[in-house]
């Protein structure tokens, strides 16, 4: 990955919190790791399988995590 699309996609963390935490308007944030991780991994997960043709190893290889913490993942987010 390019130093560039990396950017982008912090720039795009910052822009959707930048827009959460005016939406507050002054109210207290709970739980926003949870939040973000959350709103992050799944679309990713599923982008991911997508582009790995559906093959969870390939696709865990890509993401450069254990084939077993995939299928935890996918189960977390009802993708299996």
């Amino acid at each position: 990955m390019s130093s560039s699309t990396s950017n982008d996609i912090a720039d795009s963390v910052c822009r959707a919190l930048d827009t959460y935490f005016r939406d507050l308007d002054g109210e207290k944030p709970n739980a926003l790791y949870a939040m973000v991780i959350k709103n992050v991994e799944r679309p990713m997960l599923e982008f991911v399988l997508k582009q790995a043709g559906g093959n969870q190893t390939l696709c865990a290889e890509m993401l450069g995590i254990n084939r077993n913490t995939l299928r935890r993942k996918l189960s977390e987010h009802e993708l299996l």
